[in-house]
C-alpha cells in the first residue's frame, strides 16, 4: 500500500491511497489492525485472534451484494490507513446488529482530542462518468446532511448509532467523548441540528479498478485539487484510495492472509 499526504491549504489536506500487490508492509498492517478494525481491541487476548477474524470478515463479504461487498472493502482499507496514521477508531466495523453494516456515519475517529466524522463513496471504473472529485463531492453532500438533518437514508439519528458504538466495551472510548456524542444525539432527535462548518470531515472516495493498473483518476483528481481548498468544515482530509481488483481482498482473506 503506497501513501501519500500534503496539506493543501489551511487545515485541508489530501491522502492519496494505492492498493496493488498484497505484499510486505500490506499484509502486517492488515494483520496489526485487522482485529482492531473489525471487533474492537477486547481484554481477552484469545479474542484478537486474527485468524479467526479474517474467516469472519471473509463470511461477512461473501453474504453481500456486489455494490455493498465493494463499499464495505473500500471503508476496510480507509479504516486501516486512518489506523497506521494514529486516528483512534470509536466504532465497530460491524454493525452491533451481526451480518450487517453500520447505520448513520461510516466512521467516527479521534485525534488529539478532536473528533472526525467519515463519510466514504465507491464504485468501478467501468461505471459511466466516475471519478474520484465525483465520489468526494457525494460524500460532502452526504455528511452535510446528516449534521443539518435532511438526510433521506432512513431517518436515522446518526449520533445516536455513534453513541451505541462508542458506548460498545470493547472500544474503549473516553467518558467526555461519549458524553459529547450523547448530548448531539439529543439534540438531533430533539430536531436541533447542526452545521458541517463546525465539523472535522473526512469525506473519502475509492475506485477500484479491473485488470490493469492505472493512474489516470488518481491523476485527475490532483489536478482538481482546488476543490478541497473550497469545503466548508472545521477541517477536511479528503481521502481518494486506487485499488486493483475487489476479488483479491476476499482471496487473500480466504487464504489467511497469505499472498500465494
Amino acid at each position: 500500500m503506497e501513501t501519500n499526504a500534503q496539506e493543501v491549504s489551511s487545515n485541508r489536506y489530501l491522502h492519496v491511497i494505492k492498493v496493488n500487490k498484497y505484499e510486505g508492509k500490506l499484509s502486517e498492517l492488515i494483520n496489526k489492525y485487522l482485529t482492531r478494525i473489525c471487533e474492537g481491541e477486547p481484554d481477552d487476548e484469545e479474542q484478537t485472534d486474527v485468524p479467526r477474524v479474517m474467516r469472519r470478515l471473509h463470511k461477512f463479504l461473501l453474504t453481500k451484494n456486489e455494490t455493498t461487498k465493494m463499499g464495505a472493502i473500500a471503508e476496510f482499507f480507509i479504516h486501516l490507513y486512518l489506523n497506521d496514521s494514529n486516528y483512534k477508531q470509536e466504532f465497530l466495523f460491524f454493525n452491533l446488529e451481526e451480518k450487517s453494516i453500520k447505520k448513520g456515519f461510516d466512521g467516527v475517529f479521534t485525534k488529539s482530542d478532536e473528533i472526525y466524522i467519515l463519510e466514504s463513496k465507491s464504485g468501478n471504473e467501468s461505471t459511466s462518468g466516475i471519478s474520484h472529485l465525483a465520489k468526494v463531492k457525494e460524500a460532502y453532500r452526504d455528511l452535510k446532511k446528516y449534521f443539518d438533518g435532511s438526510s433521506e437514508k432512513g431517518g436515522n439519528n446518526p449520533w445516536r448509532n455513534a453513541y451505541n458504538h462508542a458506548s460498545h466495551g470493547d472500544i474503549k472510548a473516553r467518558d467526555s467523548l461519549k458524553k459529547q456524542i450523547r448530548t448531539l444525539a439529543n439534540l438531533y432527535d430533539d430536531e436541533e441540528y447542526t452545521d458541517i462548518k463546525d465539523y472535522n470531515i473526512i469525506p473519502c472516495s475509492t475506485i477500484f479498478l479491473n485488470e490493469n493498473w492505472n493512474e489516470e483518476h488518481i491523476n485527475n483528481f490532483i489536478n482538481s485539487s482546488e476543490y478541497v481548498s473550497s469545503l466548508e468544515a472545521k477541517s477536511v482530509n479528503v481521502i481518494i484510495l486506487t485499488k486493483l481488483d475487489m476479488l483479491n481482498f476476499i482471496n487473500f482473506l480466504e487464504l489467511g492472509g497469505k499472498n500465494d
